[in-house]
């Protein structure tokens, strides 16, 4: 569960088996203009490559990272994409992105 009180980058990063949710200080969402997923933040915005925001895409509070690298799986032709999805996810975790939802 995520301690309010701690910032994401004191937690643990994520492993396959921990359910992913998005930090609410960011909004996800698809920009028209820019043809890509974006992340908005008050002080500016990330736009994300087509595989970040895939994997963003499907964080939902409620799939673990092993869910979201099978869920990707089977959308892009069966191939393990569980280190790929992982490794993201610690980097976005590190970059306050995402948080551990347990």
């Amino acid at each position: 569960m995520f301690a309010p009180d701690l910032p994401p980058a004191d937690l643990p990063p994520p492993g396959l088996r921990t359910v992913i949710e998005m930090n609410p200080m960011y909004l996800f969402r698809w920009e028209e203009p820019q043809q890509a997923f974006v992340l908005l933040y008050p002080e500016g915005v990330v736009k994300l490559n087509g595989p970040a925001g895939a994997i963003l895409g499907a964080v939902d509070g409620e799939r673990s990272v092993a869910d979201i690298a099978a869920l990707l799986s089977a959308r892009y032709g069966d191939a393990d994409l569980s280190s790929d999805v992982l490794e993201f996810m610690e980097t976005a975790h590190a970059q306050g992105w995402i948080r551990t939802k347990s």
